[in-house]
This record gives C-alpha cells, structure tokens and sequence, in this order.
C-alpha cells in the first residue's frame, strides 16, 4: 500500500464516519474514552470465550473501560457465525436483565450484528417479542415511533476484517431451521460509535482472512454495479480503491498474518467496503449468498457467486468493468487487453480474472465443487431471491429484476454457478 493509498482510504473514512469511529494500527487503548461519552454502565457482548485470545482481550476491555469510570457487569458471550436467531434473543434477554445505558460489542460482523438486532428486540419487546417484523429496510424505526422509543447507544468494537458491521445499518440474523439469512436494513442499527486496531486482526486465520477480504471486495464491487447518477460519482473512488487494496493484499496477509502493513491494507479495503454499502446497496451476489450459509462462509460465497453475476451485469455496466479489470491486470489476474473488449466478452474476461484470484488463495470457483451443495440450494435462493423483504436486493442489481422474472434470469445464473459454464448465463438486454 502505498502513502498516497493510504492518505486517501483514511480521508473517505473521515468523512464518512468523523470523529464517532477511531481507527488504525495499535488504537485499542482509546477504547474506554470513546466508550465514556456515551454511557457509564456497560454490557458487553463479546465473542472470544473459547479462543486463547480471548480472555486476555476481555480483560483489557474490562480494564480500560474501568480506567475512563465505565462500569460492567459479567461478559455476555456473543453469537456464533452468520448471527443465528437463538443468539439474538438469548443476547436481548441478557442485555434487559443488566439494565445498561451502553451496550459495548467486541467481535466479528456476527456478534455485531447479533448485537444490533437484540437491542432492538429489547428495545421494542414485550410489544414486538419475535424478530419477523424487523426484517426489510426502515423496520426498526417504524417500531420505535410507534412505540416512542430509542434504540440504546452501543459502541462496535470489530476484530475482524471483513463485513463492516461495526460501520453500518445492517443486520443479518439466521433461521437455522431453514438456513436462510435474513436482513435488518435501517439507519437505527448504526452504532454511533466504532473502533476498529487493525492489530487485532493478526489473530485471523488464513481462511478467515480471505472470507473477510473477499467480502469486503463483494461490498465494493456490487455497489460500484449498482450504483447510478450522482451516486455513482460517489461510490467510484471509495469503491475502486477498496478493490484495490484487498484484491492487492489478501494473498500476503494469508501468507504472513503478523504482517501489519497488509493486515492496514485489509482493515482499510474493507472498511471502505462499508462506506460503499452505506452509498449504495449490494445485491446478486449478496442475495444469493443468504441462501448458502448451511455451505459456506459469507464472504466466500459472495465471492464465488460475483463472476457470475459479473457475466449477467456486463452488457449494462461496460465501462466499469474495464475499471475493476484493470485492477485485476495490475495484480497479475489477466493478460487481456480489455480496451479491446465489449459486453458479454468483457463481462467474461473479467469474470475470469475474479476466479484466478479466488483459485490463487484456494476457494471455490463453482458451487459444484461446494462439499454439501445440491439443487435444493438453487430453488432455496429462488426463492428468497422472491421474497418481498429481500427486493432491495433484486432492485439494486445494475439489471433489476421483477420477482417474476427470477426463475428466468437469475435461474441461470445459479446454474452457471454449479457447473461453471458462463454460457448458460442469460443476458437480460439481448
């Protein structure tokens, strides 16, 4: 990463998070001062209990909130991956039965999401006790009005580089009798303040760390697809640089963890990957990715499921694509002179150059190979993919699709995916 890189990552998060998030290599000890200003009798929610890094991180945060006079209670254990359901009502009963006036989460995006969606199930029950009414965008807020309401402050505290939760107004929670994922989207998830040591991600396992980065390209790249007029303007620079940093460092970081300078770059790229989902919305990739969390981890099924979209989107999103191609050229990925492709031919060329990457860092690149995958994760996708509390998704898209135009369009595209045969893909503008 270069100081340019850097000095421009660092002026985007600045103006979109301000002086609510601290952020950067070796930043934890300014974790109780931030917490201080709002509140002074913290819940923590933390993950960690079963890891040799946790207890000793536990009583760091322990140990700094009581140096800036914030008190806590016992640790409550956050959520296991992908934020079941069970986690989140187990957290919101714990939270109510503290009574804190801050709510601290310590974790991945799943303990942060978990602990977004039970203080708002704390918040709103006993009225609204179950969690079905808060999926889909501006839920939570409409509850909070009826019920006249405020969500309780909450400080994230991220330990993973990958789905900047700490950063944004999403919340996924999981059904894991049906293994879908569902999403709270709504500006009263925001926590209104963050912190996020680059440091801590040393601890990140090579499979975890290439999850995490390649959700954050997901976050970057759907948005740069989606997004149009004077968002689109927005997005390329935030976007673009994202890409690059994690698409440039993910390799080394796997390959050497206690590398600082390439755990900044993932911390930075993803981090910006959060900014991108609060100008814009992802959508293909994202969507179906709901559907596979019995299958894969998040950001590894968004990842083998974005080239095929890629294919789909190409006719409608030319220019861009040569834009994330020539970032996957300068990284080695391909050889070809993209200038000198159009549509559906660059739409593949870049395409391939995802799955290069991908296979040079050891994922998937068809569902097919997916241990456990069967045509019954296809019709389940389809399926969310209809579902009216997930049509963000599906308008998003730089091709939006109509629910009824799913099987169609979409069907394909899951087909491609298992077999990894870019010529099933259906382009919806030829």
């Amino acid at each position: 990463m270069t100081p340019y890189q850097r000095e421009q990552a660092r002026k985007h998060i600045a103006r979109f998070k301000g002086r609510a998030y601290i952020y950067g290599v070796h930043c934890f000890e300014k974790l109780g001062e931030h917490a201080r200003a709002l509140g002074s009798r913290a819940a923590v929610v933390a993950s960690g209990f079963d890891k040799p890094w946790g207890p000793p991180l536990h009583k760091k945060v322990h140990d700094t909130l009581a140096g800036a006079g914030v008190a806590t209670n016992s640790f409550i254990p956050g959520a296991r991956p992908n934020a079941p359901r069970e986690d989140v009502l187990r957290i919101a009963t714990a939270l109510a039965d503290r009574a804190p006036d801050l709510v601290v989460a310590l974790g991945g995006g799943s303990t942060i999401d978990a602990a977004k969606a039970a203080v708002a199930r704390m918040t709103l029950a006993p009225a609204n006790p179950g969690l079905d009414e808060y999926f889909g965008t501006g839920q939570v807020t409409r509850l909070l009005k009826l019920a006249g309401k405020q969500m309780l402050p909450m400080l994230a505290v991220q330990l993973a580089a990958g789905s900047a939760a700490h950063l944004t107004k999403y919340a996924n929670v999981t059904d894991t009798r049906t293994a879908q994922k569902m999403l709270m989207v709504d500006e009263a998830l925001v926590p209104p303040r963050c912190l996020f040591d680059y440091a801590q991600t040393t601890t990140m396992a090579p499979e975890f760390t290439m999850d995490g980065a390649l959700d954050g390209v997901s976050h970057c790249l759907e948005v740069f697809y989606g997004a149009s007029g004077n968002d689109l303007e927005l997005v390329r620079p935030v976007a673009l640089l994202g890409i690059e940093l994690l698409v440039r460092h993910v390799k080394q970081a796997c390959a050497e963890p206690e590398d600082l300078a390439a755990r900044e770059a993932l911390g930075l790229g993803t981090d910006l990957g959060g900014y991108a989902i609060m100008l814009g919305g992802t959508n293909g990739a994202h969507l179906t990715s709901f559907s596979l969390v019995d299958l894969l981890p998040h950001g590894r099924a968004c990842a083998l499921m974005n080239p095929y979209y890629t294919v789909f989107f190409a006719p409608a999103i030319e220019a861009r694509l040569r834009e994330v191609g020539e970032i996957y050229r300068a990284a080695g990925y391909t050889r070809l002179d993209l200038s000198a492709l159009h549509g559906r031919d660059l739409g593949m060329a870049v395409a391939e150059a995802m799955l290069d990457l991908s296979r040079d860092i050891g994922f998937p690149v068809t569902l097919g190979e997916v241990a456990g995958f069967t045509p019954a994760h296809i019709e389940r996708a389809l399926a969310a993919a209809r579902d009216p509390r997930l049509a963000m998704k599906l308008q998003n898209m730089p091709v939006p699709l109509a629910s009824e135009q799913v099987n169609d369009y979409m069907g394909p595209v899951l087909e491609a995916a298992r077999t990894g045969d870019f010529g099933l893909i259906r382009n919806l503008t030829t």
